[in-house]
C-alpha cells in the first residue's frame, strides 16, 4: 500500500487559530525578565524559524528574515495573555540585551 504525504494532524480553524498561537508561543525555551519595570516573557527566535522581516523597536533597524532574534511581550498586563502577546515586539538579541528603547 503507498504511503501518503498528508499530513495527518488536524488543522485549526476560526477562533482556535488564536488560541494555537498563544499556546505555541507560550511554551518552548521563553523566559521571565524583569525590565523596564515590568515582567517580559522573552523567547528566542531560531535563524530557521525567522521566516519574515519585522523592525526592531530599540534600533528601528529591520530584524530580516533568517536572522536569530528574540520575541518579547509583557507577562503581567491587566489586559490578559492574548492582549500581551498581540503587542509582541522582535528585538535584535543585542538590542534587547543592552536595553535599548
Amino acid at each position: 500500500m503507498p504511503r501518503s504525504n498528508r499530513s495527518r494532524r488536524a488543522k485549526v480553524h476560526g477562533d482556535e487559530e488564536g488560541s494555537a498561537d498563544i499556546e505555541r508561543m507560550m511554551t518552548g525555551s521563553r523566559t521571565l525578565e524583569w525590565r523596564r519595570g515590568h515582567d517580559w516573557n522573552v523567547q528566542p527566535i531560531t535563524a530557521n524559524q525567522a521566516t519574515k522581516d519585522y523592525v526592531c523597536p530599540g534600533c528601528s533597524l529591520p530584524v530580516t528574515a533568517g536572522t536569530a532574534h528574540l520575541v518579547a511581550w509583557r507577562a503581567d498586563g491587566v489586559l490578559g495573555d492574548a492582549s500581551d502577546l498581540a503587542a509582541r515586539r522582535h528585538w535584535h538579541i543585542h538590542c534587547w540585551r543592552i536595553g535599548l528603547s
